[in-house]
């Protein structure tokens, strides 16, 4: 007969065994903004042409040194696509790792499709604590500024996964949270008002603190940097002594010659802003001003890993849903296939799997996120994903990958324009436009059609024979009335 003492002593080593057990599982943090440029993060400047990282003019960026630790410490992609420029759907294919048109939300304003599989419900049937704090975007307009969303898509803990909402403070009072801008929070007792991006930090260090000793999955989605661009004190003059120039791309020689899908329409579909902007050097510097304090929440999270022995056993992501044109093209905001509006900062550190230092020139689009992190992480699963597993780049010993054959594509949500790219030609196909063939090398500023140069002839027959292959393999939206066009044959 077992004793009582025997018993307790069993017990204690059991459970001394699963946790030491379920720590060697790795911890996840990602921290998601919105409407970022790629060029405002000194990891992405130190990688880019001079002409590149200061396109408002010499020197005139944001310095961002904990973004960069991530990189630093870990790895940097440099041609890595939102699946669509815009929130909804690249916020979808995020979680999902399938391309928009198969989530539900194709399109802003509409909710993803309960049941499909994300990370986060593959990650809690493994005994994971998820939460996900922040900006949401995927269950409808609705009424801004509110919790509670119903559908959890695997995160456990949702209780701050907010719907709407860019103004940039909250007035908090007897539970109720409601959305004010600057000049409406002066007027509110200081302890009933918090800016977004400092209560969405708190609530992840919050939650972070909890679940510390535990296998841990959180998806922190700041709804900066995008406008109303609006930095908070002291953030909002930082950079006031920057004189920010208009973008090379702004002058009237070249906006007067480039493409239908880039012109200034009518209307605002699908929630985004149009071209044909005055320039605005406050709205620039209030936009760096965004991106400092985003760099110094990040700061407060890192610290928060190192202090409790946390850094080498957890994977820290840094991404965005889609970039900011901000006056380039004589743009602002999102929705064209623009390096600008399409290509999204990702850096990625895990100390145990991913080298420090490594630098990633592969095509990839955020479809890859959820089969990638979860090979990362050891898990398995029988889900069907788009993206690809690219985890062994980011696993084997190289610390320079330029992979030119990698072709990923990405579209507007709703089937108008689709883009093949590599990680230096871009292919893009339109309804209404003749085909446009970019050279990111010899022309990063994208002002030359090179479709019809005859340099160029089996680059762009390769883009396009692969774009019409996964158009037919994804189920593309845009692709019937594409393929009656005239393209390259021969």
């Amino acid at each position: 007969m077992i004793s009582l003492q025997s018993l307790s002593l069993k017990i204690c080593a059991f459970l001394i065994f699963t946790s030491i057990y379920s720590q060697k599982k790795p911890n996840l943090i990602i921290v998601h903004t919105d409407e970022h440029s790629f060029r405002t993060l000194s990891c992405y400047q130190k990688l880019l042409l001079e002409d590149q990282a200061f396109v408002w003019g010499k020197g005139n960026n944001v310095d961002t040194p904990n973004i960069d630790r991530i990189a630093n410490e870990g790895a940097i992609c440099t041609s890595y696509y939102a699946s669509s420029p815009v929130c909804t759907p690249s916020r979808a294919s995020v979680v999902t790792g399938l391309y928009p048109q198969a989530t539900g939300a194709p399109k802003n304003g509409l909710h993803l499709k309960e049941g499909v599989p994300t990370f986060a419900s593959i990650l809690e049937k493994e005994g994971y604590a998820t939460a996900y704090v922040g900006k949401w975007h995927l269950a409808g307009n609705g009424q801004q500024y509110t919790f509670g969303v119903e559908y959890k898509a695997g995160f456990k803990d949702n209780r701050y996964m907010m719907r709407g909402g860019h103004a940039p403070y909250f007035h908090i009072k007897n539970g109720n949270y409601k959305g004010i801008n600057e000049k409406v929070a002066a007027k509110f007792p200081k302890d009933e008002v918090v800016h977004l991006t400092d209560f969405f930090t708190e609530k992840t260090l919050e939650i972070l603190e909890r679940d510390k000793n535990k296998p841990f999955a959180i998806m922190l989605s700041i709804p900066d940097p995008h406008t109303p661009d609006y930095a908070r004190p002291p953030y909002h003059k930082m950079y006031e002594h920057m004189d920010v120039q208009k973008p090379l791309t702004m002058d009237p020689k070249y906006t007067a010659i480039k493409p239908k899908w880039a012109r200034a329409t009518k209307g605002n579909f699908n929630n985004e802003a149009t071209g044909n902007k005055a320039f605005n050097k406050k709205a620039l510097q209030q936009y760096f001003g965004m991106v400092k304090h985003i760099d110094d929440s990040v700061g407060k999270i890192l610290n928060f890993l190192d202090a409790h022995k946390l850094t080498e056993n957890t994977i820290i992501v840094f991404t965005a849903d889609h970039g900011d044109m901000f006056f380039e093209h004589n743009r602002v905001n999102k929705g064209v296939p623009y390096e600008a509006s399409s290509r999204i900062p990702f850096v990625i550190r895990y100390p145990k799997k991913i080298k420090a230092g490594k630098i990633i020139h592969t095509a990839y689009t955020n479809v890859d996120f959820t089969p990638t992190i979860l090979s990362l992480m050891d898990v398995k699963t029988n889900a069907k994903f788009h993206g690809l597993d690219t985890s062994n780049d980011f696993m084997n010993d190289e610390l320079e990958i330029n992979n030119e054959d990698r072709i990923t594509y990405f579209a507007k949500s709703g089937g108008w324009w689709v883009a093949a790219v590599t990680n230096r030609y871009k292919l893009i196909l339109d309804k209404v436009e003749e085909p446009y063939l970019f050279d990111l090398k010899e022309d990063p500023d994208e002002l030359i059609n090179f479709y019809n140069d005859k340099k160029y002839r089996n680059v762009a027959k390769k883009l396009q024979k692969e774009l019409f292959l996964m158009m037919n393999t994804y189920k593309e939206p845009g692709l019937l009335k594409m393929k009656n066009r005239p393209y390259i044959t021969e």
